[in-house]
């Protein structure tokens, strides 16, 4: 990995990532999270604070880049919850079947090349009767925004280590084998074409 994506790309991320309207994101999503719990795509450790101690058993921590686990390291020792690091990508999880009981997946689909690959791990780890928590950006509903999407997507890509604008999140979800239970969408943030957010509950089909 190179100089920008392991020291430059982990600080562009956490100052993007823990801005306001996303911080209150994760705040309504992450309390929810109990028993053993997934956290795909770590980062530098935005959600630890929102942890519920009392519901949640411990949490793995999936992040393959050593400049994002770093990043990360005093949010883990102020956590409270236990954490356990796995540094390989979301394509490969290795965990045991039906081992998790919540998966998380906040601001992380948008990066993952092989997505269904990925989703396909998570269901495959996650219990029978767990959930899988998320809060992603993606495709906006109105087409003038996808527009720009679509066409600001490569250099996007490039800049924020393969995050894509224009990814549909519901589509997504319910290719990879979820349901979904409950959602919610709208613009948290402007510009617009960055700001459209999915968030909510999904089980295994």
């Amino acid at each position: 990995m190179g100089f920008y994506s392991e020291r430059c790309l982990p600080r562009l991320l956490d100052f993007a990532c823990g801005m306001g309207p996303i911080e209150e994101q994760r705040q309504r999503v992450v309390p929810a999270a109990q028993g053993r719990v997934l956290e795909v795509g770590m980062g530098s450790g935005l959600n630890l604070p929102f942890y519920d101690p009392a519901r949640v058993e411990f949490v793995w921590g999936l992040e393959p880049s050593a400049g994002m686990r770093a990043r990360a390291a005093d949010r883990v020792a102020q956590a409270g919850v236990p954490v356990r690091w796995l540094d390989l990508p979301s394509e490969e999880i290795p965990l045991e079947n039906d081992s998790v009981d919540t998966v998380l997946l906040t601001y992380t689909l948008c990066t993952i090349p092989d997505w269904q690959r990925a989703l396909g791990e998570m269901r495959r780890v996650l219990r029978p009767g767990g959930v899988l928590l998320f809060s992603e950006h993606g495709a906006a509903p109105d087409a003038g925004v996808r527009r720009w999407q679509d066409r600001l997507n490569p250099l996007w890509r490039r800049a924020f280590g393969g995050c894509n604008l224009n990814r549909p999140v519901p589509r997504l979800l319910e290719s990879g084998g979820f349901r979904l239970r409950e959602m919610e969408s709208g613009y948290l943030l402007s510009p617009r074409f960055a700001g459209f957010n999915y968030w909510g509950i999904a089980d295994i089909r």
